[in-house]
Order: C-alpha cells, then sequence, then structure tokens
C-alpha cells in the first residue's frame, strides 16, 4: 500500500464588494483612460471581480475559506497538523500569513467550545505569485506522502487590489481578491485511490521583469514602486508553452495521458490562455472550470477558487481525474494531477 494526500474537502471566499467592468471603466474614463466591458470581456473573459474592503486582508479571506472548507470535510481546527498559505500579498512583512490564519481558526474553535484549536501544527508562507496554489500542494503532498504531516490545510489567499495601478487599463482590469482552500489528508491505497498522483514544479528567474511589483520596504519606506507591472504579450507567449509542457510532465509522472483527464482547473488568469492551453491538450472547453468571468485573476486563490466551485455544483465528480497548472511572476510554473 502507497501513502496518498487525498483531497478531504475544499472551500472558497470571495469579499463582498463586487465590482462589475461597468464600474471599473467608469473609474477609467474618470482618469481620461479609455476602456470599456466589451473590451475587457473580449481580451479577457473578465466580467467581475471582487475588492476587500479596507482593513480586509489575506488571512480574513483565507479564514473564511478555511472554515468552510473544514466544514466540507468534517473536520476541526484540531485535526490540522500543517497550513500552508500561498500569497504574495500577505497580512505584514512577518510573521507568515499562515500563523496568523492558524492563530484564527484556534480563536473560532475555542468559541465554539472546542477544548483545543489548530496551534502547534506547522505553518508557513510558499511565494510563487499565481502559480503558488500548486506549489503549496506539491509541498503539502511532500510532506504528507513522507509522514510529516497527517492533515493538511492547503490555501491561495490574495488582496490583488492593494498593489493594482488604476492608471493603467491594462492590468488593474484583470485581477481581483478571493481565497480558496483544500483540505489534504493521509490515506493509503494500491494507486487506485483517490488522492495526489504526481506534481511538477518550476521556475526560471530571467523572466522577473516581466511580471512583477518591484517595490520592497526599507527604512521604514517603499524602496521602488509597490505596484504591479507587467509586460502582457510576453506573459502570454512564455505562459502558453510552459503550461502545456508542465501538464504533459505531471501526466508522464504519473502514468496518464490527456484522455485520462476528466477536468483541467487552470489559473484563472484570462481565457485565452486558458482556451490555448486546453486546445494543446486536446481538452473540449466543457472539460476546463471556468470562473475567470466571475471573480477575474485571484492570483494564487484562483485554482482553488475553480476548483471549489467545480465540486460544489457537482461537476467534479468523486473518482475523477483533475489536473491543476498554473503560471506566475518568478517566472513561476508547475501542475499537480489528482483523483478526487
Amino acid at each position: 500500500m502507497t501513502r496518498f494526500a487525498r483531497v478531504a474537502g475544499t472551500g472558497s471566499y470571495l469579499p463582498p464588494k463586487k465590482v462589475a467592468n461597468q464600474d471599473l471603466v467608469a473609474q477609467l474614463t474618470a482618469r481620461g483612460l479609455e476602456s470599456s466591458d466589451e473590451w475587457i470581456v473580449e481580451r479577457t473573459g473578465i466580467r467581475f471581480r471582487h475588492f476587500a474592503d479596507d482593513g480586509m486582508h489575506a488571512s480574513d479571506l483565507a479564514f473564511e475559506a478555511s472554515r468552510r472548507c473544514l466544514s466540507a470535510a468534517g473536520k476541526k481546527a484540531q485535526d490540522v497538523d500543517l497550513i500552508i498559505v500561498a500569497t504574495s500579498t500577505p497580512d505584514m512583512v512577518f510573521p507568515s500569513t499562515a500563523s496568523i490564519l492558524q492563530h484564527k481558526l484556534t480563536e473560532a474553535a475555542l468559541a465554539d467550545g472546542d477544548s483545543v484549536g489548530a496551534a502547534g501544527g506547522a505553518a508557513f508562507d510558499v511565494q510563487a505569485v499565481c502559480s503558488g496554489f500548486v506549489y503549496a500542494m506539491s509541498v503539502a503532498n511532500a510532506m504528507i506522502q513522507t509522514g510529516a504531516a497527517q492533515c493538511a490545510l492547503v490555501v491561495g489567499a490574495e488582496v490583488f487590489s492593494r498593489i493594482l495601478d488604476f492608471n493603467d487599463r491594462t492590468t488593474c482590469v484583470l485581477f481581483g481578491d478571493g481565497a480558496g482552500a483544500v483540505l489534504l489528508e493521509a490515506t493509503a491505497h494500491d494507486g487506485d485511490g483517490p488522492g495526489v498522483l504526481a506534481t511538477d514544479i518550476h521556475a526560471d528567474g530571467k523572466h522577473r521583469a516581466i511580471l512583477c511589483t518591484p517595490g520592497t520596504v526599507a527604512g521604514g519606506a517603499v524602496v521602488g514602486s509597490p505596484l504591479l507591472t507587467m509586460d502582457g504579450q510576453a506573459v502570454f507567449k512564455l505562459a502558453v508553452g510552459l503550461l502545456e509542457n508542465t501538464a504533459r510532465a505531471v501526466l508522464e509522472k504519473a502514468g496518464k495521458t490527456e484522455a485520462d483527464v476528466d477536468w483541467l482547473v487552470p489559473h484563472q488568469a484570462n481565457i485565452r490562455i486558458m482556451t490555448s492551453t486546453a486546445k494543446k491538450l486536446k481538452l473540449p472547453i466543457e472539460r476546463v472550470i471556468v470562473t475567470v468571468d466571475q471573480h477575474g485573476n485571484t492570483s494564487a486563490a484562483s485554482i482553488p477558487l475553480a476548483f471549489d466551485h467545480g465540486v460544489r455544483t457537482g461537476q467534479i465528480k468523486p473518482g475523477q481525474i483533475v489536473l491543476m497548472e498554473g503560471v506566475g511572476g518568478g517566472f513561476t510554473w508547475g501542475s499537480a494531477l489528482l483523483r478526487l
């Protein structure tokens, strides 16, 4: 019998403030910038995005998604011995957003009458931008396989609205805030049961300049720009090829082919990237979970948001094989193949 990390539950959360394309276009027009709902939809597939209110942090979004995930799994905070949060927009420089999330889950558990919470288990962040959730899944899977963890809460949470340049119409229309979570727990079987079948993660720093937020904190002030910049054409050209490569690599690792994939759950970056990748893998768009129209690019949160949507709507069913993949600044990319 082989040890696997199986998906025990999923959860997601979008902040209440929903911003339609028309709302954003009105703001851009007031700044003297031209845009339109038609232009945004045609180029990106995005119709809405959610923005967190002032005072709402990545850990708050992660907390809501995590509670829904634990509820779906029938688990309590005390069952979790590992928390990994994938985020590029943490609450603070340190401690990690995962540590803050752990404390919030513990406080909520104690308030609900439990004698213990999630405190004591390992908790840390992973920063790989839009590939972050796949990176976090890979790390959590490895720790469960080796016995270092039994029950891992893997979260993607972002408040990208805080780092957007609303004078740049090519980037500010793309991103939104949100969080998604997956609970992985140890199981054992002969290879035909549920679990993470393989993961594949990579990076190449020479492409770092095409998608970045180059500012940092030093001497009590921001040094450099704290706002996101992107070369959209360069990202698109690089992303499609890398997504195809990592998809084929993870399938080969698992001894599977494209024909074995029931659902593709890609990073919800741009509908053109998603459809191009599906076409290269010979997967019809009907087998791709698409939620980008409802929340835009939520970076590390987008894969778990889409995955939770697919599970809760009944599209993704037990026993089916799911391919997750993403690309992000760094440049990073990766994939995970699992059987629900």
